[in-house]
């Protein structure tokens, strides 16, 4: 069964998941990153780019915080590029004593994704400050918003728009653009939304344009992620 629940930190939300049966899960790209704990291993998966198939083991927990909207980089202390597309344990990215204490909390705790959040919150009041147009680039790239419309409204050339949305998402404004234009559309799919309505409100030229880009960046198709 999965659950999720908005975080106390801005464009975050706590998840959790647990299976009866043995399954494979299609994890799509979403611009976030996430901070896991499971089978009493902290992991960190970074943004993909395409989707990637897990394997979920029966009466296994998988809890997890998922970082969105550039947050996920000021967590973890490292560019969002730098994880494009791994998951790689904590350990390789924080200091092997502090993941160690972490574990010790989770693995007493009634509630582990309340200890992330935690984690996660003291981890921003102590880092840099918010990079101030990540967020707003990835409100106007999700509204549908042209990439170089959105480089004039924060100020920044293209070049620097491109740099600043490694750092912040794992890669660049466009493939930023098609990953949200993909969420938006199969949001609209999944409330019951005609998929050449979907695909016009979400942005694409048509259904096919729609259709393409969810094999591209899914592998399936869309009646498969829709059901």
């Amino acid at each position: 069964m999965y659950r999720e629940r908005p975080s106390g930190i801005a464009h975050a939300v706590v998840w959790s998941s647990t299976v009866a049966r043995a399954e494979e899960h299609r994890v799509l790209p979403d611009g976030c990153m996430d901070l896991l704990w499971s089978g009493g291993r902290l992991v960190v998966a970074g943004p993909d780019t395409a989707a990637k198939v897990a394997s979920w083991r029966p009466g296994l927990p998988f809890v997890g915080l998922r970082l969105g909207s550039g947050v996920g980089p000021r967590v973890l202390g490292v560019p969002a590029h730098e994880l494009r597309d791994q998951r790689v344990p904590l350990d390789a990215v924080w200091r092997g004593a502090d993941v160690r204490r972490l574990a010790e909390r989770l693995a007493q705790a009634a509630d582990p994704g309340t200890v992330l959040e935690e984690v996660a919150q003291h981890r921003l009041a102590d880092g840099p400050p918010a990079d101030p147009i990540a967020a707003r680039v990835a409100e106007r790239l999700g509204q549908g918003a042209e990439v170089g419309a959105v480089a004039r409204e924060v100020g920044l050339s293209a070049r620097q728009l491109h740099r600043r949305s490694l750092d912040a998402f794992g890669y660049g404004p466009k493939t930023l653009a098609r990953i949200l234009r993909l969420n938006h559309a199969l949001e609209l799919g999944r409330t019951g939304t005609p998929a050449a309505d979907a695909a016009y409100a979400a942005g694409y030229a048509d259904q096919a344009h729609l259709s393409r880009e969810v094999r591209s960046l899914t592998g399936v198709t869309l009646t498969t992620l829709v059901a």
